[in-house]
């Protein structure tokens, strides 16, 4: 997965700063153009990490037959007063089911 976003996030010209990919979901630090609003980023990369999982591992249509591999929800969080770049990255780093 963390791979898969990497490639998307390249191809729509972000920067993925950190990435934590556990069982049941993901934390990321994206860096975005001014012209893709937050929202419309966390769209591409749901979408397009859909279509690429579908084409790679064709099993798993059976189990999302539906199409719907992510849950609807997110939560975004900007960066700058009160909260850094850092302090996000961090936070990430600590949610690593590695133990």
């Amino acid at each position: 997965m963390e791979n898969i976003f990497k490639e998307i996030a390249l191809q729509y010209d972000m920067e993925i700063d950190k990435i934590e990919v556990m069982s049941d979901h993901v934390h990321m630090s994206v860096s975005a153009p001014p012209r893709i609003a937050p929202s419309r980023a966390i769209q591409i990369l749901k979408s397009v990490s859909t279509r690429l999982l579908f084409k790679q591992y064709k099993f798993l249509k059976k189990f999302y037959w539906g199409g719907e591999v992510w849950v609807q929800g997110y939560f975004i969080r900007s960066v700058g007063q009160g909260l850094t770049k850092e302090q996000v990255n961090k936070y990430i780093e600590e949610q690593s089911e590695e133990i």
